[in-house]
C-alpha cells in the first residue's frame, strides 16, 4: 500500500483513513454504477502541482499571468473531447455534472421559463427539474415519466406532455435508466415543440465514446457529462456542443457560475480522454455492457424483479420487495457482505425515497478490474445469498471474506495494497 510519508507525518488520522478506504476499494465488489477506478496516470495528474495554479478565463484569455503550460493543458483537453465525441465545441471547466447542467440552464433559460426532464423517481437526476434542486426552484419544471408497465420512456407520452408544456429545453438522460436512449426520437419531439434538446450522458459517456451506446450528436445540440463513471476520469464535468450555443455556454460556466478552473482536474480529464480513445478502452466498454447483461440474466434466474426486464447499458435497477426486504436494508446487507451498491427508488415506487423498494447496481468498476461474463454468476449468487441472509451478520461477514479473497485475483487499477 502506498506509504504517503508526508501525509502520514502531517496528518496521521487522514492518512489512516485513506489507507483504510484504499483497502476497502480493493476488497469490495463495487457495483455502484456511477463509480469506477481511475487509472494511476489519471490520479497522478489529479494529485499534481497544477492544484497550485489559478487560471480564471479560457486559454489565451486569462486574468492571471503564468499560464504558459496551463493554456496548453486545457487546449489539449478540449481538442481531445471534441475528437472523441465528434463535436465542434467543448468546455472542460465545470466542476462536475450538476454545475455543467446548471451552466446550460443559465445559458439558455430565463428564470421562470419551462424546462422538461425525466422525473427523479423514474430514473432522472436532481438537475432535471426536481423540486428541491435549483432546476425545480428557479424554473418551471415539467417532469415526464416512464410507461407504467414496461418502465421504458414512451415518446408519444412525452410529446403529448411537451406540446402542452412548451418547454424551452428538453433534457434526456438519467441516473437509473437501464435502457438505450433514443436521441433521434427525442430530437423529433423537441423540434415539434420548438425546444432545445440537451442530452445528459453522465452515466453513459464512456459507452458513447466507445461506440457501445448511440451518440446524442447530431440529434442534440448540447450534451453534458461527468468525467468519471464509465469514462474513468477524475471527478469533473464537461459541456459538449455542436457550436450553436458555444459562446453562451462558455459565459455561463465562467464568469456565470465559476471562478478559476481546477487545473489538476483538467489535466486528469485530458489523460482520461486519451485513454478513452484507445482500442483497449473500446474493449472495456463493450465488456461493461456484456457483463451487465449476464449479471442481469443471472439475477432474473434467481427470481429478482428487474425494472424494465433487464439492461442495455451498464446498470441494473432491481425491485427487491418481492424478496421480503426493502431497498435500504438490502443495500446495507450487501455492504456487510462486501458488495457495494445503493438503495434506489423504482418507477411508481410506493415507498419513500430514503427507504425505497429498489437497489441500483452496475458493472463499470468490476469490469475495470478485469472481470468478465465468467465472474457474473458468482456475483449474482453472492447477491442472492446476502439478500436471503440479510438478518444474519455471521453469514454476511462470511460472504465478505469470500468476496475479499475473490477480489485478490483481480487487481484494482491505480490501487496498490500490500499483502
Amino acid at each position: 500500500m502506498s506509504d504517503m510519508p508526508a501525509l502520514a507525518a502531517v496528518d496521521p488520522e487522514i492518512h489512516a483513513l485513506i489507507l483504510a478506504e484504499t483497502r476497502r476499494q480493493d476488497e469490495f465488489i463495487r457495483l455502484i454504477p456511477s463509480e469506477n477506478y481511475a487509472s494511476q496516470a489519471v490520479m497522478e495528474a489529479t494529485g499534481s502541482v497544477l492544484t497550485n495554479k489559478y487560471s480564471e478565463g479560457y486559454p489565451g484569455r486569462r486574468y492571471y499571468e503564468g499560464q504558459d503550460y496551463i493554456d496548453q493543458i486545457e487546449t489539449i483537453a478540449i481538442e481531445r473531447a471534441k475528437a472523441l465525441f465528434g463535436v465542434s465545441h467543448a468546455n472542460v471547466q465545470p466542476y462536475s455534472g450538476s454545475p455543467a447542467n446548471q451552466a446550460v440552464y443559465l445559458a439558455l433559460v430565463k428564470p421562470g421559463e419551462t424546462v422538461m426532464g425525466l422525473g427523479l423517481p423514474f430514473g432522472g437526476h436532481l438537475t432535471h427539474g426536481w423540486n428541491v434542486n435549483f432546476s425545480g426552484i428557479h424554473y418551471r419544471a415539467v417532469q415526464y415519466d416512464v410507461d407504467p408497465t414496461t418502465h421504458v420512456v414512451d415518446l408519444d407520452r412525452i410529446e403529448s406532455l411537451a406540446r402542452e408544456a412548451r418547454p424551452k429545453i428538453i433534457v434526456c438522460g438519467g441516473t437509473a435508466y437501464p435502457r438505450t436512449w433514443d436521441f433521434e426520437g427525442f430530437a423529433t419531439v423537441a423540434k415539434a415543440v420548438g425546444a432545445i434538446l440537451v442530452a445528459d450522458i453522465a452515466h453513459i459517456a464512456g459507452l458513447v465514446a466507445a461506440g457501445v451506446h448511440p451518440s446524442p450528436f447530431p440529434h442534440a445540440s448540447i450534451a453534458t457529462t461527468t468525467t468519471h463513471k464509465t469514462l474513468r476520469g477524475p471527478r469533473g464535468g464537461m459541456v459538449l456542443s455542436d457550436g450553436t450555443h458555444a459562446k453562451e455556454i462558455d459565459r455561463a460556466v465562467f464568469p456565470g457560475l465559476q471562478g478559476g478552473p481546477h487545473n489538476h482536474t483538467t489535466a486528469a480529464i485530458a489523460v482520461a480522454l486519451k485513454e478513452a480513445a484507445s482500442e483497449d478502452f473500446k474493449r472495456y466498454a463493450r465488456q461493461v455492457v456484456a457483463n451487465a447483461k449476464v449479471l442481469a440474466a443471472e439475477l432474473a434466474e434467481r427470481g429478482f424483479r428487474l425494472i424494465s426486464g433487464g439492461t442495455d447499458n451498464h446498470l441494473i435497477l432491481i425491485d427487491v420487495t418481492p424478496r421480503g426486504i426493502n431497498g435500504k436494508p438490502a443495500a446495507q446487507a450487501l455492504h456487510k457482505a462486501g458488495i457495494e451498491c445503493n438503495y434506489n427508488t423504482i418507477p411508481f415506487d410506493p415507498r419513500k425515497p430514503f427507504d425505497p423498494s429498489g437497489v441500483r447496481i452496475g458493472t463499470p468498476s468490476v469490469t475495470s478490474r478485469g472481470m468478465t461474463e465468467r465472474e457474473m454468476p458468482q456475483i449474482a449468487a453472492w447477491i442472492d445469498q446476502a439478500i436471503a441472509k440479510a438478518d444474519d451478520d455471521a453469514a454476511l461477514f462470511a460472504i465478505r471474506a469470500e468476496v475479499a479473497e475473490f477480489c485478490r485475483a483481480f487487481p484494482a487499477p491505480g490501487i496498490r495494497v500490500a499483502d
